[in-house]
C-alpha cells in the first residue's frame, strides 16, 4: 500500500498535475477577490492544460540537460515516467488548443506575450539555451509569467484589465511566486552549477536569499493590505493571503539542499493551492 501511495504522489507531482491545479487555482482566486465570485471559464480551462504542457516539456528537456543527476532523485522518477508526461504533454497540448477556440481575440492577443516567454523559458531555441539558462533571470521571468496569466488576463477576462487594484494585485501575485521561487533555486543550486546558470541564492548565499525571500512576502503583504484599505479584499480575505506568506514564509527558511523534494514539488508549490483554498473558504 505505502509504495502504491508514494507512486500515486510521484505521478501527480512529476506528471505536473500539482502545478496545473496551483496555476488554475491562482487564476480562480483573481477572479474570486476582483468579482467576488468565481465560474469555470474557458481562460481556466487553458491555464489548465497550457501549464500540463507547459511543465511536461520543460521536465523531458530538463532530463536531457541533467543527464549525471538522473540516478537518483526526482530526475529518477521523471525518467520513470517519461512517456506518461510525454503523452500527458500531447492530450494536455491539444487540450489547450480547444479551450483556446473559445477564447475572444482580446483574450487571445493578451496571451501572446506570457506564452511565447513561456516557451522560450522551456526550449532550447539558441544554440542549445533556453531563457532560463540566462544567469539571474529565470525566477523573474516565473514571477512576470505567473503573474500576468494569473492577475492580467483574468481581469482583462473580466473587464477590469486597467483597474487601479489590479495592478496592485499583479504586484502582489509576483511578489508572491518570486518569494516561493527561491527555494527551487536553492534546492537546485549544484544543477545550475553544473549547466554554469548563476542564480540569486548561488550569488548571495542561501541565508540572504532566504531573506529576500521573506522580504519579497513582506511586499505582498503591504500590497495585499492597500487593496484591503481600497475596500477591494475582505478582511477574510486579507487574512487568508496573511496566514498563507506565513506559512510560505516558514516553508523558505526551512529550505535547504538536503530536504526530499517532495517539500519543493510538494509542499512549496501547494503554497499556491493553499492561498486558494484559503481565499475560497473563509
Amino acid at each position: 500500500m505505502r509504495a502504491l501511495l508514494i507512486a500515486l504522489l510521484d505521478l501527480l507531482l512529476y506528471s505536473n498535475f500539482w502545478i496545473a491545479l496551483a496555476a488554475v487555482g491562482m487564476a480562480a482566486q483573481s477572479q474570486l477577490l476582483l468579482l467576488g465570485t468565481g465560474e469555470p471559464t474557458a481562460l481556466l480551462g487553458f491555464i489548465f492544460f497550457a501549464t500540463l504542457f507547459l511543465y511536461a516539456v520543460h521536465r523531458i528537456i530538463g532530463l536531457r540537460k541533467s543527464e549525471p543527476f538522473t540516478a537518483s532523485g526526482r530526475y529518477a522518477v521523471i525518467a520513470r515516467f517519461r512517456n506518461h508526461i510525454v503523452f500527458y504533454a500531447g492530450m494536455a497540448g491539444l487540450c489547450a488548443g480547444l479551450f483556446l477556440l473559445q477564447m475572444p481575440r482580446a483574450l487571445i492577443a493578451g496571451l501572446t506575450a506570457p506564452c511565447f516567454l513561456a516557451l522560450l523559458y522551456v526550449l532550447p531555441v539558441w544554440k542549445g539555451y533556453r531563457l532560463r539558462d540566462l544567469h539571474y533571470v529565470k525566477i523573474f521571468l516565473i514571477a512576470i509569467t505567473w503573474s500576468w496569466i494569473t492577475v492580467f488576463l483574468v481581469a482583462l477576462e473580466l473587464g477590469m484589465a486597467w483597474s487601479t487594484p489590479m495592478y496592485v494585485m499583479l504586484l502582489e501575485r509576483a511578489f508572491f511566486v518570486f518569494a516561493i521561487t527561491i527555494p527551487f533555486d536553492i534546492r537546485d543550486l549544484d544543477i545550475d552549477a553544473f549547466n554554469k546558470v548563476k542564480t540569486l541564492p548561488a550569488a548571495l548565499g542561501v541565508r540572504s536569499s532566504q531573506r529576500l525571500g521573506g522580504l519579497s512576502l513582506g511586499l505582498m503583504l503591504l500590497l495585499a493590505a492597500l487593496n484591503y484599505y481600497w475596500d477591494v479584499y475582505t478582511l477574510n480575505d486579507l487574512v487568508a493571503i496573511v496566514v498563507s506568506a506565513c506559512l510560505s514564509g516558514l516553508l523558505i527558511f526551512l529550505s535547504d539542499r538536503t530536504r526530499h523534494d517532495y517539500f519543493f514539488t510538494g509542499l512549496v508549490d501547494g503554497m499556491m493551492v493553499l492561498q486558494f483554498l484559503l481565499v475560497a473558504l473563509l
